[in-house]
């Protein structure tokens, strides 16, 4: 298995052992992945060990781990106690199969299914579609922007570290190299605005889980947006990913609601952005630009932000769209005050973003 191919199969065997009674969390699914990209996936053997040793938790889920493993790389049918049986007829579109040949093609459909799956707008996916795109989020690896940092660190090359040099002098008694230090890099905050009205409905779920994957990861501070501002960066930092989405449905009041970017924006300045939530961050705003409120406004504010921060990246999931223009209200107010206007509309959309941010 390689590429894509190598993705969904390994995804979609977890998939067949939680349903065969293995509470294989997102967390132990990232770690097989990991352990996966060290080991000869050709080898059966190998793949074994790696899901064994990262997707069991206690003894019992041994028993159930043999026999999901056999069902999806061996084509037996799975029997696990309590449970619906899982057979390969139904695992065979993900990948599994009883021959090299037939598993081959499979995976070769399979990663043409991913690959489409990649690029499909999310407002158009089946609930079936949803449910692999929430797995393969959790695939995410956001690598946070990195900012110099105010301490400095022993290096071999950069300004003298006199402090280190004349320590080196004492314990040898004689003159001795210099030492030398520079900058430490620090991890660069990062906010997220997610708006929820209900002109991105179709959107916000997905968006909520792809904040959460970043809120694991790196400094943020996530916020939702529609009639008034909620902060649910608390919420998202649950480890369960089901969890945290229903927390932060709990605390945002106004999902599906109206849209009046102007003045929560200025709230999220007043309240959290000017005592430095937004200094030197890298902003990054969800949002289609349908505003009810006064654009004027929403531009006046979103200059505030691009004066303090250190990148204001807009993301529209209707820009990847064909023949779109930026004609909306809000986002016409708001481009001469943008680094960069975004599409955020499908899995590879969001790829890039993560791209854009890590780049900052």
């Amino acid at each position: 298995m390689t590429g894509a191919g190598s993705l969904i199969g390994l995804v979609g065997f977890a998939h067949v052992l939680r349903r065969a009674g293995v509470a294989c969390g997102p967390e132990r699914v990232q770690a097989f992945l990991r352990a996966a990209g060290l080991v000869d996936l050709s080898s059966r053997s190998a793949v074994y060990w790696a899901g064994r040793v990262t997707l069991c938790g206690e003894p019992d889920d041994l028993v159930r781990y043999d026999a999901a493993f056999a069902a999806w790389f061996g084509g037996v049918e799975v029997r696990a106690p309590r449970h619906a049986r899982v057979r390969t007829s139904s695992v065979a579109a993900l990948g599994g199969g009883p021959s090299r040949d037939g598993r081959s093609r499979r995976l070769a459909v399979a990663a043409s299914d991913v690959e489409v799956l990649r690029r499909k707008d999310i407002a158009s996916l089946s609930p079936g579609e949803r449910a692999h795109l929430r797995e393969m989020l959790a695939t995410l690896r956001p690598v946070p922007p990195m900012r110099r940092g105010h301490r400095r660190r022993p290096a071999r090359r950069g300004g003298v570290d006199a402090r280190r040099t004349l320590r080196a002098m004492v314990r040898s008694g004689e003159l001795t190299r210099p030492r030398y230090r520079r900058p430490a890099a620090r991890a660069r905050k990062v906010v997220l605005l997610v708006d929820v009205s209900g002109s991105m409905e179709p959107y916000a779920d997905a968006l909520l889980r792809f904040a959460h994957v970043v809120a694991r990861r790196m400094p943020v501070e996530v916020f939702t947006l529609g009639t008034r501002l909620t902060r649910v960066t608390r919420q998202l930092r649950h480890l369960d990913p089901e969890q945290a989405l229903a927390a932060a449905a709990r605390a945002v009041p106004d999902f599906s609601g109206g849209t009046r970017l102007g003045e929560t924006v200025r709230v999220f300045l007043d309240r959290w952005g000017q005592r430095g939530a937004a200094r030197r961050a890298v902003v990054v705003v969800f949002s289609d630009g349908w505003e009810r409120g006064d654009p004027a406004l929403l531009a006046e504010q979103v200059a505030r932000v691009k004066r303090l921060a250190h990148k204001v990246i807009w993301v529209n999931p209707h820009a990847g769209k064909d023949g779109y223009e930026p004609v909306q209200s809000g986002i016409v107010a708001v481009l001469p005050h943008l680094d960069r206007l975004l599409a955020g509309h499908s899995l590879d959309t969001l790829r890039r973003l993560l791209e854009e941010v890590g780049d900052a």
